[in-house]
C-alpha cells in the first residue's frame, strides 16, 4: 500500500514540477507541433507548441515506480516490468514518427504502415515474455484465454500448441495495435487523451488492488469467497505501476490543459495506449477494455466509420471531420467544452466497467 501512495505522488510531483523544463529544452531544439492544414482552423494557432510530453511522462512513471519501490522495500515484478516494457516500447516508436516529423518539418512522420510495424514488433515481444516467468504458484503474468472481468472458458490453445499460441499473439497484437492507435486518434484536443486516460488507469488501480485482496493466494481468504478469488500474477504491483502513470498524467494534465504548453505527442499517445493494453491483458480483462477503454473505441470507430462511408456513397461523410471531437468542433462547440463533456463520457464509460468487474464478483 506504501508503494502505491508513493508512487502516485513521486510521478505526480516529477512531472508537475519538470514540464516547464522539458517545455523549454523541447522548444530549443525546435521539437514543435505541425497542424494538419484540412484540421479546424482554430488550430492552426498552436503550431509551434511543444511536442512529445509523453517523453516527461515516461521519465516521471519510471521515477515514481522505481523510487517507491526502493523507499518502500519492495521488489519489482515481471508483470511491472512488463507494462513498463510495452510503454518504453511503443513510446520508442511514437518518438521515431515525432522525430521525424520536426525533422521533415511537415505533420506526417513514419508512414502508416510502418508505424504499424513497429507496433507489431512490440506487440510480438510482450506476448511472448507474457505467456513466460511462471511464479511458484505457476502462474505467467498472462494466460492464452481470452478474458472479460477473468479468463474465460475458451481457450486459444483449442486448436493445438503451435496454432493456439500463433492465435494468441495475433489477438494480443490486435489489441495493442487497436488500444495504442485509438488513444492516438483521442489526442486530438488539449488535455482529451490524458484526461480520459487517467480515468482508464484509475480503473486499473481499482482492479489490481481488488484482484489482490480476491487472490487465490492470500491465505486471508475465507471460505465463503474463496471460489471467487482471482488467478492473477503480480495484481497488486499492476495496480502500482497503473498508479504511478496516473500521477504522471496528473502533473502534466496541468501544463497539458488549454491552452496547452505541450503536447503528448505520437510519444505519449501510443505510450499511453501500450500501458492501459497491457495491463487489460495482465489483469486478464481484455474484452472489458471495450469499457474502460470506451472513449478510444468511440474515437476509432468514427474514423472507421466515416473511411468506410466515404468510399461507399463515393465522397460523401457522415460527421464533418474525424476523429469524432473535431466534427463537434466544427459544429461550434468551443474546444474545452467537447474536452469536459468527452471527459464526463469516458468516465461514465469507466465507472460502467469497473462496476461490471465488481458485479461479476458479487454475483458469482
Amino acid at each position: 500500500m506504501l508503494a502505491l501512495l508513493l508512487a502516485v505522488v513521486l510521478s505526480t510531483v516529477f512531472s508537475l514540477a519538470l514540464t516547464p523544463v522539458f517545455v523549454k529544452l523541447f522548444h530549443k531544439l525546435q521539437w514543435g507541433q505541425f497542424i494538419r492544414s484540412d484540421g479546424p482552423q482554430s488550430h492552426h494557432s498552436k503550431r509551434g507548441t511543444a511536442t512529445m510530453g509523453g517523453i516527461v511522462i515516461i521519465l516521471g512513471t519510471l521515477f515514481g515506480y522505481f523510487v517507491a519501490k526502493l523507499i518502500s522495500g519492495d521488489s519489482v515484478t515481471v508483470s511491472g516490468m512488463l507494462v513498463l516494457f510495452m510503454m518504453v516500447g511503443l513510446g520508442l516508436v511514437g518518438f521515431t514518427d515525432d522525430f521525424l516529423k520536426v525533422r521533415k518539418q511537415q505533420s506526417l512522420g513514419l508512414g502508416g504502415w510502418s508505424k504499424i510495424a513497429g507496433q507489431l514488433v512490440v506487440a510480438v515481444a510482450f506476448g511472448i515474455m507474457a505467456i513466460n516467468f511462471a511464479n511458484s504458484n505457476g502462474l505467467t503474468p498472462a494466460s492464452t484465454a481470452i478474458s472479460f472481468t477473468r479468463d474465460l472458458n475458451f481457450d486459444l490453445i483449442f486448436a493445438g500448441p503451435f496454432v493456439g499460441y500463433a492465435l494468441y499473439l495475433i489477438w494480443t497484437s490486435f489489441l495493442v495495435v487497436g488500444t495504442s492507435n485509438g488513444v492516438n486518434l483521442t489526442d486530438g484536443l488539449d488535455g482529451l487523451a490524458t484526461g480520459a486516460t487517467i480515468l482508464a488507469l484509475g480503473s486499473y488501480v481499482i482492479i489490481g488492488f481488488w484482484q489482490f485482496n480476491q487472490s487465490c493466494f492470500n491465505p486471508a481468504l475465507t471460505q465463503e469467497v474463496a471460489h471467487k478469488c482471482y488467478s492473477v500474477r503480480d495484481p497488486l504491483d499492476l495496480a502500482i505501476v497503473a498508479a504511478a502513470i496516473a500521477g504522471a498524467l496528473i502533473g502534466f494534465l496541468w501544463w497539458n490543459t488549454s491552452p496547452a504548453d505541450i503536447f503528448l505527442g505520437d510519444t505519449g499517445s501510443l505510450a499511453l495506449g501500450g500501458a492501459v493494453v497491457a495491463l487489460a491483458i495482465l489483469t486478464h480483462t481484455e474484452l472489458l477494455l471495450i469499457l474502460i477503454g470506451g472513449l478510444y473505441v468511440i474515437e476509432a470507430g468514427s474514423v472507421i466509420i466515416q473511411r468506410a462511408y466515404f468510399k461507399i456513397t463515393h465522397g460523401k461523410r457522415i460527421f464533418l471531420m474525424s476523429p469524432i471531437h473535431h466534427h463537434f468542433e466544427l459544429k461550434g462547440w468551443a474546444e474545452v467544452t467537447v474536452v469536459v463533456r468527452f471527459w464526463i463520457i469516458a468516465g461514465l464509460l469507466c465507472a460502467a466497467g469497473v462496476g461490471l468487474f465488481y458485479l461479476e464478483w458479487f454475483y458469482r
